[in-house]
């Protein structure tokens, strides 16, 4: 794996962006590979987007994701999926959230959240996984297991050992939530890619 791994991840600010490139970026370290990350903000405090970029390999260098270039496009939002599509390479794997986050230029009247988001997702994505994260969360007890479901999901299209993405939740997530978050990563990894 010497040219490496990028992934891509994006959402809705207070989704869990950050904790789940965490979670990437720590199973690579376990695997022995380097790791190189950045994160985009925007308004995240008030629901704006966030993206994050995660490179892993053999000697990785910048972490910038070129368009076109991503292994894994990882959305907890599905027009945010929609929006970062151009990261994605041509067979790449998709994995995005069934859940919407209508913004405010939607709700004032300025903008329309499209109806046909699904079908637009597989006109754009050949490899797709798309399920709706968030109701599993609430099901499984804690809607912030959303992000670590959809790590389970995307982990499938790297690498790396599930002992090794294991480890990782135990190390980036609080002691009293690991068993939680573990068992929303085996149920994400246990989707069809």
């Amino acid at each position: 794996m010497a040219e490496g791994h990028s992934i891509l991840l994006c959402g809705v600010g207070g989704q869990g962006i950050l904790l789940a490139a965490k979670i990437i970026g720590a199973a690579a370290e376990a695997s022995g590979l380097s790791v190189v990350a950045n994160e985009t903000h925007g308004m995240a405090q008030r629901g704006g987007s966030v993206k994050a970029q995660v490179k892993i390999g053999v000697g990785v260098g910048s972490p910038l994701v070129l368009e076109g270039t991503a292994d894994v496009l990882a959305a907890l939002e599905h027009t945010e999926a929609l929006r970062n599509a151009h990261y994605l390479r041509p067979d790449g794997l998709a994995v995005v959230s069934r859940h919407s986050i209508v913004p405010v230029t939607t709700t004032s009247g300025k903008a329309k959240y499209p109806e046909d988001i699904e079908a637009r997702l597989r006109r754009v994505f050949n490899r797709l996984v798309y399920f709706d994260c968030e109701s599993k969360a609430v099901e499984m007890g804690n809607p912030k297991l959303e992000n670590t479901i959809l790590v389970g999901m995307l982990s499938r299209g790297l690498p790396l050992e599930e002992g090794a993405w294991r480890e990782a939740i135990g190390r980036c997530v609080k002691p009293q939530f690991v068993e939680a978050n573990l068992a929303a990563f085996a149920f994400g990894r246990s989707l069809e890619k």
